[in-house]
């Protein structure tokens, strides 16, 4: 088996743990033994979120409970606030355009932030605007959107607020009910470390208010269908879920919580530090600027004169470390080092011995180290 180590914005690496949680027997998900998994799982989920109300789990990648997102509380031809400033946001705006949703686009250039009185200009433009998306993490361009203060201008509307944290929860402060968020969701391969595949979704009172009153135009993903199983003796998905990955989910989740949660927050924290210092050190540019950088992925502007398959090639192919290119127009532009996860001092200091050997080899002038030593130097 492949040992490359994934410095990617998802999917991360997984622990000894959860790969033998997922190889566990699988069992009757009609049963009660899996509604008392299920049942925790989401319950571990709902803490993660912060938040009282229920979560609910979901077969499918982060875009599937993106779009459970969307589709559950569009009617045809609804306003949609859609902020755009990178490849996520951009499928927000393309799920609402799909379920016959009226877009309007507060569009940010790629590698800056949203401004929340930018989202608050465009509410009082439109009263008619049922509901506002935004993603927290954009893992294309390495930049964090504010929702907390977001969500302080969203109190003051009747628009709904829909956040993605994909590539968040668990790797950057994110609290549903305090921020006002209502409808999140997020998925499995990102800062939760456990295999692609499985994604969750929590909604607010006000939320299901939206839905109750919406005929719903999805039928896997009809949210409605998840509440009503979700509440039966024992606690059900409508559909087959997939068991071995609710198996690996709920271990990561325990991981998550052993570990504690503000821990893990600033390991992360600490990672992005890290990362980022290393790169100035070694002679490199961050894409965004640092105020807006993220806590679990970092892009940077490809070097002159190297290119794509030159730098990441040779990271991969030489030094068996795995990191992500640019997206859309930054394809070739900008690569990127995800550290989420389980991230930790040791894989960044493999990652940045590589990417210092992968430079010199490139015919880089640079001083062997330099970012290693800056990985040292924030972890101490």
């Amino acid at each position: 088996m492949d040992q490359t180590l994934l410095m990617l914005p998802g999917p991360t690496n997984v622990s000894n743990r959860v790969l033998q949680a997922i190889s566990k027997n699988v069992v009757n998900h009609r049963s009660a033994i899996f509604g008392e998994i299920l049942t925790e799982t989401s319950q571990l989920m709902s803490d993660l979120f912060k938040t009282n109300d229920q979560s609910y789990l979901l077969t499918g990648s982060g875009t599937a409970a993106m779009e459970a997102s969307i589709a559950n509380i569009l009617n045809p031809n609804d306003k949609v606030l859609n902020v755009i400033s990178g490849k996520f946001g951009e499928r927000m705006r393309d799920i609402t355009n799909s379920f016959g949703g009226k877009s309007v686009e507060l569009n940010i250039e790629w590698g800056n932030s949203v401004k929340p009185e930018d989202i608050e200009e465009e509410l009082e433009k439109d009263e008619n605007i049922k509901f506002v998306t935004v993603v927290h993490n954009e893992t294309s361009t390495g930049v964090a959107a504010p929702i907390k203060e977001i969500g302080n201008v969203l109190k003051n509307y009747n628009a709904l607020y829909v956040v993605d944290t994909v590539s968040s929860l668990g790797g950057d402060h994110v609290d549903v009910d305090k921020y006002g968020i209502d409808i999140c969701f997020t998925g499995s391969q990102k800062c939760l470390a456990a295999p692609p595949g499985m994604a969750a979704i929590t909604v607010s009172d006000d939320g299901w208010k939206v839905i109750d009153d919406v005929d719903s135009s999805t039928y896997y993903l009809d949210l409605k269908k998840y509440r009503k199983y979700g509440a039966g003796t024992p606690p059900e998905t409508p559909y087959t879920p997939s068991v071995t990955l609710v198996y690996g989910l709920w271990e990561a989740l325990k991981i998550i919580f052993e570990e504690g949660l503000d821990t893990r927050i600033r390991r992360h924290e600490r990672a992005s530090k890290a990362t980022r210092e290393a790169i100035k050190a070694i002679g490199l540019k961050l894409f965004p600027e640092e105020e807006v950088s993220s806590t679990t992925v970092t892009a940077i502007n490809m070097p002159d004169g190297v290119s794509d398959s030159e730098l990441r090639g040779t990271m991969r192919n030489e030094y068996k470390v795995e990191l992500a290119g640019g997206q859309d127009h930054l394809k070739g532009n900008v690569f990127r080092i995800g550290h989420m996860g389980n991230i930790t001092y040791k894989e960044l200091v493999i990652t940045f011995s590589a990417l210092e050997m992968t430079l010199k080899k490139l015919g880089f002038d640079i001083d062997l180290g330099v970012g290693v030593a800056e990985v040292n130097r924030t972890f101490i």
